[in-house]
């Protein structure tokens, strides 16, 4: 079975807790503690994410494939890096909670969509888009 293929059940309780609900848990609590949801509309959100993802950007810029390789190498740039990919998944996190998405359900149903799209023996090897798939 392949993960596009996975059953998702309908109801998220029905689900145990997993990492990604205790983060979403513990993002929602920093938040909340700091009295910081007023400032968190879901433009704000999307906004702040976008933000964050350019940071992540901005780590690239000028840089090799090399020396992407080196950067992980170094200990702080890894931790550059690391922080970089926890801001931006914090901030997707708070969004989905705000807009009441189901993050994991959501995934895996674009997989399934995406796997509709790119089916394996058009696209097995091949960067094109869908739309130029033969």
């Amino acid at each position: 079975m392949t993960l596009a293929e996975m059953p998702v059940p309908a109801d998220p309780e029905a689900r145990s807790p997993s990492d990604l609900q205790r983060l979403t848990e513990a993002i929602l609590a920093f938040r909340d503690e700091r009295d910081w949801k007023q400032f968190h509309s879901l433009r704000h959100l999307i906004v702040s994410l976008n933000l964050e993802a350019a940071e992540l950007l901005e780590l690239t810029q000028w840089k090799s494939d090399a020396d992407m390789v080196a950067l992980v190498a170094d200990p702080a740039g890894r931790e550059a890096l690391a922080d970089e990919c926890a801001d931006v998944l914090l901030y997707l996190l708070l969004l989905t909670a705000e807009a009441g998405i189901d993050l994991p359900a959501a995934a895996l149903a674009k997989i399934g969509k995406n796997a509709a799209k790119y089916p394996v023996e058009k696209a097995r090897g091949s960067s094109r888009k869908y739309t130029e798939l033969e």
